[in-house]
C-alpha cells in the first residue's frame, strides 16, 4: 500500500524549481499555478532569495504548486489530466503536513487543482496579516521526556502546534514566551528557532480562519477518491466537506502528524512518497514507520526512484501506469 505525503511551509527552498522546469509539463503547470494564483511561481521557485520565499504569502502558494506539479510528473500526466482519477489507480491514501493538506485534497479529488491553489492563496495571505498583529514565532523542540516538554510548554504559555512524532514538537507562541523557554529548556531538549512569520496553529491566526472559511464557503469539495488522513487526529475524513471543514480549522488549531503516521502504520503502508520538496516528512517516517520503503522527490533526477516505488507497492504494472497519462 502506497501512501504520497505533502510537504508543509518551511520544506521550500530558493531555486527548487530551476530543475523542474526544463520538464515541459512541470513547467505548464507552474505556469497555470502562477495564473491561478496571481503569484509569479515561476520566478519565485527559481531566482527569488530566501527571504522572499520565507514570505508566508508566497512559500505556501510555492509549496502546493510544487508538491502537484512533481506528483503529475511521477505519473507521467499532462496539465490537463484529472491527477484525482490518475491518483486513485495508485495511491492507497494521502495526507498533507499543514498547508501541505490542500495539495493531499487535491489528490483526494476533495479539490480541483484550482479550488487548491485558490484556497491556498487566501490561506497564506491571510495568516500573514495575523501573524503580524503580534510578534509570534515558533520553535522546534527535539527530543527530551514527552510530558515534561509539553508541561514546560504549558508553564511558559505555549502551545504544542505541530507534535510530529519521532521525538520532535513544535512550540508557537509569543516571541517572549519562546525566548524564556528557550533560555531554560527541558532536560535533554533542544530547541531550535524557526524561521517563520507567527505561532500558526493557535489562537493568534484565528482572524485568518475567518477569511479562509469565507473562501472556503464558495467551494463544492468532491467525496475522498483515496482516503485522505486529517492533520486534526489522523483519521481518516469521512467526507469531502468534512474534510475541507478541517482544513479550514487547522490553521488555528494544532496539527497531529504524529497520530497521521499512527493511522498509516494500522492501515498497513508499506511504502512511503512525499512529494516536492520532500525530505522533512520521510525523515519523520523513517524514525516512526519502521520498515516503510520512502522516497523523497526532491528533483527530477528523483523520478525514476518514485516511479520504482510507486509501481512496487501497488502492483500496478507499467502498462497501467502509462494509460494514466
Amino acid at each position: 500500500m502506497l501512501v504520497v505525503v505533502c510537504p508543509g511551509q518551511g520544506a521550500q527552498s530558493p531555486g527548487m524549481l530551476a530543475p523542474w522546469l526544463e520538464l515541459p509539463s512541470v513547467a505548464e503547470s507552474i505556469a497555470r499555478a502562477s495564473r491561478t494564483t496571481g503569484l509569479d511561481l515561476v520566478a519565485h521557485g527559481t531566482t527569488s532569495d530566501a527571504d522572499t520565499i520565507r514570505d508566508t504569502a508566497v512559500a505556501q502558494p510555492l509549496l502546493v504548486a510544487s508538491a502537484l506539479a512533481s506528483l503529475r510528473a511521477v505519473l507521467d500526466l499532462d496539465p490537463d489530466d484529472a491527477l484525482d482519477i490518475a491518483a486513485q489507480r495508485v495511491v492507497g491514501a494521502t495526507a498533507g503536513h499543514s498547508v501541505g493538506e490542500l495539495a493531499a485534497a487535491a489528490i483526494a479529488g476533495v479539490l480541483t487543482d484550482d479550488e487548491a491553489l485558490r484556497l491556498v492563496s487566501v490561506r497564506g495571505a491571510a495568516m500573514a496579516r495575523a501573524a503580524a498583529t503580534t510578534p509570534t514565532g515558533m520553535c522546534a523542540v527535539l527530543g527530551g521526556d514527552p510530558d515534561e516538554v509539553l508541561a514546560s510548554l504549558a508553564e511558559h504559555g505555549l502551545v504544542p502546534a505541530n507534535v510530529n512524532g519521532g521525538g520532535q514538537v513544535v512550540a508557537a507562541g509569543t516571541l517572549d514566551a519562546l525566548a524564556a523557554f528557550a533560555a531554560a529548556p527541558p532536560a535533554r531538549a533542544r530547541v531550535i528557532a524557526l524561521q517563520v512569520a507567527g505561532a500558526f496553529h493557535t489562537e493568534h491566526m484565528a482572524p485568518a480562519v475567518a477569511e479562509l472559511r469565507a473562501a472556503a464557503d464558495g467551494v463544492t469539495p468532491g467525496e475522498p477518491m483515496v482516503p485522505l488522513l486529517t492533520n486534526s487526529d489522523g483519521s481518516v475524513a469521512a467526507s469531502g466537506a468534512r474534510a475541507l471543514e478541517l482544513i479550514v480549522a487547522q490553521v488555528a488549531n494544532p496539527v497531529r502528524w504524529d497520530l497521521c503516521q499512527s493511522t498509516l502504520q494500522a492501515l498497513g503502508v508499506s511504502g512511503l512518497l512525499e512529494v516536492a520538496p520532500g525530505g522533512v516528512l520521510t525523515g519523520l517516517a523513517r524514525r516512526t514507520l519502521p520498515g516503510v520503503e520512502t522516497v523523497a522527490v526532491k528533483t527530477p533526477a528523483d523520478l525514476d526512484a518514485a516511479r520504482d516505488l510507486v509501481r512496487r507497492h501497488t502492483g500496478t504494472p507499467e502498462s497501467h501506469q502509462e494509460k494514466s497519462s
